[in-house]
């Protein structure tokens, strides 16, 4: 049996630039939007995390990445931006990753959550 690794095929200059273009996809959503939670429309965890946050009274911006075309590239571009696997939900609070649902719970379990949102709170 070979055990030997496998090369990595290298990128072509078109799949290099989409990944950039993705990435700059990413951070102008995450920059320009308080809170952002990347999800797939069929995922139970992105809605848990979705509706948690409207529950603490915040709108955050839900983008979908099965229902976008280049919804495989952007699992891609957020697995090389650090969300672990899998790539979503993958949660950005004021333009920072914050991670997946481990860590989203985690922050709100510990009371460190909500102050990370009060910026972004609506007052209803």
């Amino acid at each position: 049996m070979n055990t030997s690794p496998v090369p990595l095929q290298p990128q072509s200059n078109e799949d290099m630039m989409l990944s950039n273009s993705i990435m700059e996809k990413i951070q102008s959503l995450t920059s320009e939007n308080g809170i952002v939670i990347f999800t797939k429309s069929t995922c139970c965890l992105c809605y848990a995390v979705t509706i948690l946050f409207q529950e603490l009274r915040v709108n955050p911006v839900v983008y979908e990445i099965d229902q976008h075309p280049e919804g495989r590239e952007m699992e891609k571009a957020l697995h090389k931006h650090g969300c672990k696997s899998p790539a979503v939900p993958a949660v950005f609070i004021g333009g920072k990753l914050v991670g997946s649902t481990n860590e989203v719970m985690s922050l709100h379990l510990s009371g460190s959550l909500i102050p990370l949102l009060k910026p972004y709170q609506s007052l209803s």
